[in-house]
Parts: structure tokens; C-alpha cells; sequence
């Protein structure tokens, strides 16, 4: 009889374990999990610096996705970008790889903060409630619902740690790849000069464009017989490329694909019969086409969301209830006290996470009855929002286990919320302002904490690959959550505030310079139209009345800042509270959603985006997945595999990151100038797109050849 015994050591997402086969028997003796940093080692973690430094970067990211979210429709995660930071600061201060993970931990939240905010606060002025935006009350509501949702996440995230983070089916791609980062600075192979060096160039390129330098982008229509096409160059944005980049060429064709479907097929067809009769009555085509692209296809864009939505919850309708239900089946395991807790597996206790779930109920209340001025609706409001809460908090952990924070479906999960809430109020009678606000009061909460539970999944995950203490990164998140929060509100209205003042003042220098003395109103109020005002008017009224009156589609909603998800919001509260949705255009886009479906597209929600938004900014976010996939067929025929190809991974997007926050941080900075009045200097009134066309390949040849030359040169 053959005694002969193989071993081998598999490792499987973390969890060791000795396999020994005996005449095909297999028999498996389970070992603990050693992390990076023993459970047993006592090293520097929740210290001071690390939390400063965090709260600082959660201020920062926030600003940055902010910003990204708000003209692309898009956040990226933060945890890349807060991780090298981090690193390099620590380290010149001695610090400890704990302490890293620690500052990262605090910093990324900021980003999911942002995104938070970015896809509900801006529908509250969208659909009319708060106009103008800023004020002292909307200031205090909003950071109020920030922190407090935030909170939220954290502690559901407390009770579906060990669930998620201990599954050896998540593989949490983006988790190992921070995880990674920490262990490559221990060996002196950090990539901040990458990121620094992106963000150098991103802020570059979009100073050049701001002063005139270098044009924003080219269009051009193309007229036929009875109708016209307009062609449009992609946007000179660094940020669009780096966004590109990041999700990829597959990603960015699905896309890409949105916009050529609204631009290029049902604007310029709708465009085409709406004018058949007389088309030489339309002076210019490109005005037309864009009236019919925001009027109608965007109504269309929203119905193939709708449809994106729960296609995405009902295809992991398996995973959720079963991630449901182990939780609860752990929590009663803590609860009963199971065995002493090693470091590397203490969350924050449930007997203080129970209390805190219950005073957050309390503040929810208490914010739903100041927008509903009812109790009834109030409570129904606060105990859908936590069960609802709760439930995609799971989802949205699950799906970051899966593919990552930058590809959670945040506002897909916020908008089913909503819908369910919008029904319940109209169906509690609430109507008007108060129903349109109590449903997006809801839709904040929701958006807020998913957003953060599927961040803090993320890092409690690489945490749990470095060997920190669960409940110190539980607690250390609050302080990045309320850093953030403090700050968030100040940055939208400034954006906001900064984009009108920036357009509605060169509007008005058209008009002196033009002679004119009187303005008709341009705006959407039907029951302003016709109404005239003099110059003299305007110039004396806030600049949310300005952009009204001129009709320069500024600020939230507008051309630079088209906010779809936000805009998504306000379209679907208002239109379920007051029955006037443009129910035929949104149920066209839920068929069309449906027929993307049964094409067995990957993604019908980001072809539904692609629609949504600006062509010039899907185009430049699919030429960004081009350069992607240029370096990933040169690794392919080079057959670079293991530790190179990950390193060349690793620096494209440490260089797209600082694309993204460069031109995010100038952004703020010229936003700032114009929030002040203060006049910027054009280099040149119409600027040739030559010279943006230059400035598209060099991105093109920092994002190639870097990251190639990076992985040629070193020995791993």
C-alpha cells in the first residue's frame, strides 16, 4: 500500500491552510490567518499625526471627487491616492506601517463623503427647494445629515465586518492593491513622484485651458438636407483621461457607447423631426441639437438608469440575503461572547454600536419631521431609511468585495430608495416641497452611508491584510467622516457659486460690450417668459437669479456641472410627488434599458451615464480606457505577468490620480477666483484646439510610456 503523503500549502485570499492527500483522501488541518503585522506585536497605530494627516486628506479628497463627481458623473476611490500620501509623510516622521493604514483609513472616507453628497445635495437647488443653495440653515441640515450618515455606515459596517472581510469569495481586488502599496514603502518603492508628477501635469493642462491658452474643445455640425449632425472633439479635461485610465478600455467604450447612442442617433433624429417641416427656421443646429439632447434624450437616459438600477440588485439578490443573514447569525455570536478577541479581530463593541444606531434614529427623525412638518411621514421615513440602510450597506460591501469602490453602484441603490420612499410619502399624503424634500432627505441619508459602508469595508479589509485593530479604524473613521462633512457643503456652493459668477459675468460683458441696455427673460420658468429686465437689473441680483434670467445654464445642473446623478434625484422625486414626470420619455428609456438587458450588455447603467452626460466627456474618458488598453496589449505581447504587470498597473493609476486630483485642485483654485470676483487673465480670446490636441498626446505618452518604462527598468 503507497504511504507516500504530498503536502502543500494553498493561500487563498489570505486564509492558510495545510492540504494533505492520502491515497486521494483529502484531509485539511486549518491554520490562522497571519497578517502582515502579527495580532501579538505591539506597534504605533491610532496615533495623533495619523488622524491629522487623515482628516486633512479627508478634507482633500473630498473637495477633489467632489469636483470629478460633479462634471463627470463619476468619483473614483480614494484609497490609491490617500495611501502613497500617507506613506510619504509618515515615513519621512519614522512612522509605523500601522500608522500609514491608519492616515489612509481616515483620508479615503472623505472621498465617499463627497460622493455622498455630490448625488443628493446639489437635487435639493435642482429641483427648486433650495434656491439660492447657500445659506446658513442648509449648511447646518447638510453637515448634520453628513456626519450622521456617515456614522451610520460605520456602524453597519461594525456589525457585517467579519462577514464580508473573512469571506474567501470576495477577492476585494482594491484592497489588496492598497494593501500592497503600505508593504512596497516598507521596501523603499513607494510611487508618490508618480502621483505627484500626474498631478503636476493635470494642473498644467487645466491652467492652460482656464486662461485660454489652450481651447476646451472643438465642434462642428455637419448639415444635410433637412437636418444636421454635430461632431464634437473630446473635452480637454485631464481628469476625463485619467477617469478613463482607470475604469479601463472596456468600461470606457460601454460608455462611450451612451454618448455616441445620444449624440450621434436620437438628438440629431429627434432634432430632425421636430423641424422637418421648416429647418431653415433654426439658426444654429448645434443650439438645437443640445436643447434636444437636455429636453428629451436625458428623460430617456433616466429610464435605461431606472433599469440599470435593479437589474444590478436583483442579479446579487442571492449574495444579499445570504450576506443578511450571516450577519445577524455573527452578531448573536459576539453578542454572546464567544472567546477572547485577539487585536487584528476587535471591532467597536455592539454595546455601544446598538445605542448609537439608536440615537441616530432619534436625529433622522427629527431631520425628516423638519422637511415634512409631520410626524407619521417622519417615523416611516426613519425606519424605511435604516432597514433600507442597512440592507444596501450589505449590498454595497458585498459589491466592493467584488469590483471595488470605483465601481460600487452607489447611486443605483440610492435611486430604488428614493422610489420606494417617493411612493410612501405621496401615498401619506405629503405633496409639494415638503414630499420632494422628505424623499430626498431620505435619498442623502442613503447615499451617504452606502457610500461610506462600502469605503470602510474596503479599508477594514486591507487592514486586515496589514494586521491593524478593526476598531480603531472603525473609530478613526468617524474623525475623517465629520472632517469632511464640516468642509463639504462650503465646496459645492463654492463650485456652484464660482461656475455662475464666472458665467453669468462674461455673459454680462457680452452684453455691455454689445450695447445692450435690456434682457429678455432665457430662463425654464414658464411664467416668466417674455418678461424683459435692464442691465442695471440683473447686475443688482444674486447670481443664481443671473443665471436665470440670462439663461447661461451655470452652477448645478448646468453645462460644467451637469451633477447627473444629483439632476437624476431631483427629476424622480419631484416628478413621483407631483405626478409630473415626463413619464413617456422615462418609461422609452426603461424599454430601451430592457433591450439592452436582453442584449446581454455588461452594463446598461453606464451606457445609460454615457447618455446622460456631455459627449465631449465621454469621449475623453473613452480616449483615456484607449490608452489603458494600448499598455495592456503591449504587456500581452511582451509577456509581462506576476509582480511587473501589477507594478505597471500600480503606476498608471497613481499617475491617473494625480491627473484627477490636479485638475481638481486648480479647479477649486479658479473657482475660488471667481466665487471672489476676482477676473482671470485670457491669453486668447478663441484659442486654437491644435494646441489641445498636442496637450491630449502628451497625457496619451505620460500614461503609456511611464508606466512601461517603470516596469522595464525595475527588478521585481
Amino acid at each position: 500500500m503507497n504511504s507516500e503523503i504530498k503536502q502543500s500549502l494553498t493561500l487563498l485570499n489570505g486564509d492558510r491552510s495545510t492540504i494533505l492527500v492520502v491515497k486521494g483522501i483529502i484531509m485539511t488541518e486549518d491554520k490562522k490567518f497571519t497578517p502582515f503585522v502579527p495580532a501579538e506585536t505591539s506597534m504605533k497605530e491610532f496615533t495623533f499625526r495619523a488622524v491629522f494627516l487623515g482628516a486633512l486628506m479627508a478634507m482633500l479628497m473630498g473637495a477633489a471627487n467632489a469636483y470629478l463627481g460633479l462634471k463627470a458623473g463619476m468619483t473614483i476611490a480614494a484609497t490609491y491616492t490617500t495611501a502613497v500620501i500617507g506613506m510619504a509623510v509618515l515615513k519621512a516622521l519614522k512612522g509605523s506601517i500601522l500608522e500609514e493604514n491608519a492616515a489612509r483609513t481616515v483620508g479615503s472616507i472623505g472621498g465617499n463623503i463627497a460622493a455622498g453628497a455630490i448625488f443628493v445635495l446639489p437635487a435639493f437647488f435642482i429641483s427648486g427647494i433650495w434656491d439660492p443653495f447657500y445659506s446658513t440653515s442648509h449648511y447646518i441640515i447638510s453637515t448634520i445629515i453628513l456626519i450622521v450618515a456617515g456614522i451610520l455606515g460605520i456602524m453597519f459596517v461594525t456589525l457585517l465586518r467579519r462577514v464580508l472581510v473573512e469571506d474567501g469569495d470576495l477577492p476585494f481586488p482594491e484592497s489588496i492593491a492598497a494593501a500592497e502599496i503600505h508593504k512596497s514603502g516598507q521596501k523603499g518603492t513607494g510611487g508618490s513622484k508618480y502621483l505627484l508628477s500626474g498631478m503636476g501635469l493635470g494642473a498644467l493642462l487645466t491652467a492652460l485651458v482656464d486662461l485660454k491658452f489652450i481651447a476646451a474643445g472643438w465642434s462642428k455640425v455637419v448639415t444635410f438636407a433637412k437636418g444636421s449632425i454635430l461632431l464634437k472633439s473630446p473635452g480637454m479635461a485631464p481628469a476625463y483621461f485619467g477617469v478613463g485610465f482607470i475604469i479601463g478600455p472596456r468600461l470606457g467604450a460601454i460608455n462611450f457607447s451612451g454618448g455616441v447612442l445620444a449624440w450621434g442617433l436620437l438628438a440629431p433624429a429627434i432634432a430632425y423631426f421636430l423641424n422637418y417641416a421648416n429647418p431653415g427656421a433654426i439658426p444654429d443646429w448645434a443650439v438645437e441639437i443640445t436643447r434636444v439632447w437636455k429636453a428629451y434624450v436625458r428623460y430617456i437616459a433616466i429610464g435605461g438608469m431606472l433599469v440599470g438600477a435593479f437589474y444590478t440588485l436583483y442579479k446579487m439578490r442571492k449574495s444579499l440575503f445570504e450576506g443578511i443573514s450571516r450577519s445577524f447569525s455573527n452578531v448573536r455570536k459576539v453578542a454572546g461572547g464567544e472567546g477572547a478577541l485577539e487585536r487584528t479581530d476587535k471591532d467597536i463593541n455592539i454595546k455601544y454600536v446598538l445605542p448609537i444606531l439608536g440615537v441616530i434614529a432619534v436625529i433622522m427623525f427629527f431631520i425628516f419631521n423638519y422637511f415634512t412638518n409631520a410626524v407619521i411621514p417622519a417615523a416611516v421615513a426613519t425606519v424605511v431609511m435604516i432597514l433600507l440602510g442597512f440592507v444596501f450597506a450589505a449590498v454595497s460591501g458585498y459589491l466592493v468585495g467584488i469590483i471595488g469602490v470605483s465601481n460600487n453602484p452607489t447611486s443605483g441603490l440610492t435611486v430604488s430608495v428614493l422610489i420606494v420612499v417617493a411612493f410612501l410619502m405621496v401615498g401619506l399624503g405629503m405633496t409639494g416641497y415638503a414630499g420632494i424634500a422628505a424623499v430626498l432627505g431620505v435619498a442623502a441619508f442613503t447615499c451617504v452611508s452606502v457610500s461610506v459602508a462600502g469605503e470602510m469595508m474596503q479599508d477594514l479589509k486591507a487592514g486586515h491584510i496589514l494586521g491593524c485593530t478593526p476598531w480603531k479604524m472603525q473609530f478613526g473613521d468617524i474623525f475623517g467622516v465629520v472632517a469632511a462633512s464640516l468642509v463639504m457643503f462650503f465646496v459645492l456652493s463654492l463650485l456652484h457659486l464660482g461656475d455662475i459668477k464666472q458665467s453669468t459675468s462674461n455673459e454680462i460683458t457680452k452684453l455691455q460690450e454689445a450695447g445692450t441696455n435690456t434682457v429678455t427673460y432665457k430662463g425654464k420658468n414658464p411664467e416668466m417668459t417674455n418678461k424683459t429686465f435692464t442691465l442695471d437689473e440683473v447686475k443688482a441680483m444674486e447670481p443664481e437669479k443671473q443665471n436665470d434670467i440670462l439663461g447661461t445654464n451655470a452652477g448645478f445642473g448646468g453645462e460644467k456641472l451637469p451633477a447627473p446623478q444629483a439632476s437624476l434625484m431631483a427629476i424622480m422625486a419631484r416628478g413621483i410627488v407631483e405626478g409630473k414626470t415626463e413619464l413617456i420619455l422615462i418609461i422609452i428609456g426603461m424599454f430601451m434599458g430592457a433591450a439592452l438587458i436582453l442584449m446581454q450588455v455588461k452594463s446598461p447603467m453606464l451606457i445609460s451615464v454615457g447618455m446622460y452626460l456631455p459627449l465631449d466627456t465621454s469621449f475623453a474618458i473613452f480616449l483615456g480606457g484607449l490608452m489603458k488598453g494600448i499598455i495592456d496589449k503591449v504587456v500581452e505581447k511582451r509577456k509581462i505577468e506576476g509582480a511587473k504587470k501589477e507594478q505597471i498597473n500600480n503606476t498608471g493609476i497613481l499617475l491617473s490620480s494625480g491627473l484627477i486630483a490636479g485638475e481638481a485642485l486648480i479647479g477649486l483654485l479658479f473657482a475660488g477666483l471667481a466665487f471672489a470676483d476676482i477676473k482671470i487673465f485670457h491669453m486668447f480670446a478663441s484659442p486654437s484646439f491644435l494646441g489641445s490636441v498636442v496637450a491630449i498626446v502628451i497625457i496619451g505618452l505620460f500614461l503609456i510610456l511611464t508606466p512601461l518604462k517603470k516596469g522595464k527598468s525595475d527588478n521585481v
